[in-house]
């Protein structure tokens, strides 16, 4: 076995050890490296507590050797922190959470797919939602996914049903890129529903998981799982809600590591967008329509969230040319002295404003009275 090859077995053994996050797990192996940092962990020569402990159920069972040749049957790798396709920049913040439960940056991570870790980061947008979505939930997860994938973003997403689901599809339909994280083995397609789902991500984009293969799902792997959605992504959005929730979860780990936080409003008597209420209420997450709206998060100062509406013949017209508009019917016409009663300007004003108003092409004059022209407006109404 070559060195390399050992090395890659020694990670593929601590990514199974013990239950991530483990920190002191990775503190060991960075500071002695993985292939010394197994061996101690395997002869049990480590201090009481701690480490000790969290690997004392696992430390006997190696199979490291069958877990890689089970990534490689399924098209899968191990990224370590050898590797330069490891995300360290995103993952950062979670070396800096402190000691909040479940914080702590991943030993390692499991990937299927051709595409980069290190091309998430700012290029992703985490799209999350309720599994029990509405059907207005799904539309506008599809849509927004849609927009953002269409504008090279890669939407980042938790491969579950209801929103998830809804978000990778909408990335896949416009051609762009999408990514899921897993909370059980990359070898498991979780939930199996969505297998098929799984692969086509896998096909052009990235499945991802800290769990070795042939690990399963829990409740407590899914909330641990939700802070690798916030950290490897440049914003966070929450499609639809309940007031308990994995998107409300994976809300809180956003605010935590510092990501910007989005939430899409929903229909006031709608229980899965309760919330997504309460986060815009509460200050917490901006409120969000359209990839616009989501990349501002992303782009404070270099993106423009606000377009311009289509020019229409009123604009930049003056005070006095606006009141003869107004003055004028949508149909018939009217003499100066009628303008001047109708708009109460004076007949200089009047003359004045029809002047410049048909060089504009906005009125016709004949013998002496004014109309509107059918070409430009169709009355005072369009003013306002």
């Amino acid at each position: 076995m070559s060195g390399d090859d050992a090395r890659l077995r020694a990670w593929a053994y601590l990514a199974a050890v013990a239950e991530p996050p483990c920190t002191p797990l990775i503190a060991l192996a960075e500071r002695i490296g993985p292939e010394d940092a197994a061996q101690l962990i395997r002869a049990r020569r480590l201090p009481a507590g701690g480490l000790l402990e969290a690997t004392e159920a696992r430390a006997g069972i190696d199979t490291a050797a069958e877990d890689l040749q089970t990534c490689a049957k399924i098209g899968a790798r191990l990224v370590t922190r050898d590797d330069d396709d490891w995300p360290a920049w995103s993952l950062l913040a979670l070396d800096r959470a402190g000691s909040a439960a479940r914080a702590g940056a991943p030993l390692a991570l499991w990937v299927r797919g051709p595409g980069p870790l290190t091309g998430l980061g700012d290029r992703a947008v985490s799209v999350v939602g309720s599994r029990a979505a509405s059907s207005y939930g799904d539309y506008v997860a599809g849509r927004l996914s849609g927009e953002l994938a269409a504008r090279d973003r890669v939407v980042l997403s938790g491969g579950a049903y209801g929103i998830d689901g809804a978000a990778h599809r909408g990335a896949l339909a416009a051609g762009g890129s999408t990514a899921a994280i897993l909370a059980c083995g990359i070898d498991r397609d979780y939930p199996s529903g969505h297998a098929g789902l799984l692969a086509e991500i896998a096909r052009t984009g990235l499945v991802i998981s800290e769990y070795a293969p042939g690990t399963t799902a829990a409740k407590y792997r899914f909330l641990t799982r939700n802070r690798l959605v916030a950290a490897l992504a440049g914003a966070v959005v929450v499609v639809e809600a309940g007031r308990r929730s994995g998107a409300a979860n994976t809300a809180a780990w956003a605010r935590g590591l510092g990501r910007p936080l989005g939430a899409v409003p929903g229909p006031v008597t709608s229980a899965t967008s309760v919330g997504c209420h309460q986060l815009i209420a509460d200050g917490e997450a901006a409120l969000v329509t359209d990839a616009d709206a989501v990349l501002a998060l992303i782009e404070p100062d270099g993106h423009d969230n606000h377009r311009p509406s289509a020019p229409r013949p009123l604009d930049g017209l003056a005070p006095d040319q606006l009141k003869v508009i107004e003055a004028l019917p949508a149909r018939g016409a009217l003499g100066i002295d009628e303008i001047a009663f109708v708009s109460g300007l004076p007949t200089a004003g009047v003359r004045a404003a029809l002047a410049m108003l048909e060089v504009e092409g906005l009125i016709d004059g004949a013998s002496g009275r004014w109309s509107l022209r059918p070409a430009g407006l169709t009355g005072p109404r369009d003013v306002t």
